[in-house]
């Protein structure tokens, strides 16, 4: 007996995980059919308990939910040979696959770099078909999206220009909000927001005109307050906000925006040990003495050397991000928000569903937990204790 509920429930746990795994890459289309089918897998196990064996009923139904994810429709992509897209920061990480990938289904490809002497760069360069085209484009300054945005409409004159993927990020500081110059906050607005506001701005004629796409990366630190990343949560807070308007507003014009919330991947410099170190040093470098005294030198240290150990969990296949751009540039019903990634359903919940305490618990237990700032350690210190 035993036995066999234990293969019931074993079943259903590993149908559901597939279930949603595929649901989140992308790979299945949530449709009625598949609601209806699923709800005949729950009744034909409740059957199947009552009048068979449990193993049996376990069997009938493990082969009914393999029926159904085989059988369940797969999500469909319209033609892709032939669009334009312009994707930002495609030096590395999701910037640099997508464009190579997207360069492989036919479609025309602008992939805008920093450095056309990148090592990306150049390996897109070399590893692309010749449809790809790069462009040197800094967000931080106007001059460079001016520019690219006239190359572009000069490209696109006869094509058109289907998609825009905002995909250009920037943080390089880990650090309590008090902690974090405000040159800090200015430069991670300047370009996860000012600057993807006035490319987006400067290209939507042209993604109205072809009843277009804009896909956005933006992250979870966006929606939630991930510690030590004020500066670069609030701007990304910023961006979805900005795309979700985008999204309502081009709604009449037939243009879909999409926003990707991705966990935590391997890509560039932010998964390198050495180059937070050096960041680290420079915030130390230019603290206030008197915030310095409160918070510590060995705060600072302790929070960046959690981060470290957290990078080590980054995942290098970025797979399940580049399918989701793909989704939002050629899925005939893109999703408003896409979220690939581990364990962000759980995060998600939590955030949505129980108490904030709960949410900032998981937080700190799962990203950074910073110690006490040395002020307040002193300070529980001195404080008398009563029996």
């Amino acid at each position: 007996m035993e036995l066999g509920w234990a293969c019931s429930h074993s079943v259903w746990l590993c149908f559901l995980v597939c279930l949603l795994k595929r649901l989140l890459r992308c790979d299945l289309l949530l449709t009625p059919r598949l609601l209806l089918h699923v709800g005949l897998v729950v009744l034909l196990q409740a059957v199947s308990h009552r009048f068979l064996p449990l193993p049996l009923s376990a069997a009938l139904t493990g082969t009914a939910c393999w029926l159904v994810l085989g059988g369940a429709a797969r999500s469909k992509r319209i033609p892709a040979a032939g669009k334009a897209v312009f994707i930002t920061g495609c030096d590395s990480g999701f910037g640099k696959e997508t464009a190579s990938y997207l360069d492989s289904l036919g479609l025309k490809v602008f992939a805008s770099v920093l450095d056309l002497n990148s090592p990306g760069a150049q390996e897109l360069q070399r590893s692309c078909s010749s449809r790809l085209t790069l462009l040197e484009m800094d967000l931080t300054k106007p001059e460079d999206i001016q520019k690219a945005v006239h190359f572009i409409k000069a490209q696109t004159e006869r094509t058109g220009l289907w998609g825009l993927v905002n995909n250009a990020g920037f943080n390089d500081v880990i650090a309590d909000a008090e902690l974090t110059p405000l040159h800090k906050f200015r430069a991670c607005m300047e370009v996860n927001f000012f600057g993807t506001l006035e490319l987006t701005k400067g290209l939507l004629p042209l993604l109205r005109a072809s009843q277009g796409r804009i896909v956005t990366v933006s992250s979870p630190a966006g929606n939630m307050p991930f510690p030590c990343l004020a500066a670069y949560g609030t701007s990304k807070a910023a961006l979805s906000l900005l795309m979700d308007t985008f999204r309502s507003e081009l709604a009449p014009w037939g243009v879909k925006v999409s926003v990707i919330f991705p966990g935590y991947f391997k890509t560039g410099s932010t998964c390198d040990p050495e180059f937070w170190k050096g960041k680290k040093h420079q915030l130390l470098a230019t603290l206030p003495p008197d915030l310095l005294e409160d918070y510590s030198e060995e705060y600072v240290e302790e929070i960046n050397k959690q981060f470290v150990i957290y990078m080590k969990t980054a995942v290098e296949d970025l797979s399940p991000v580049v399918n989701s751009i793909t989704e939002g540039l050629l899925s005939p019903q893109p999703l408003a928000k896409y979220y690939p990634g581990q364990g962000l359903g759980v995060m998600y919940f939590v955030h949505h569903y129980l108490p904030y305490t709960v949410r900032d618990l998981l937080l700190r237990t799962f990203f950074i937990k910073p110690r006490l700032p040395k002020a307040l350690q002193l300070k529980h210190s001195n404080t008398p204790h009563t029996d």
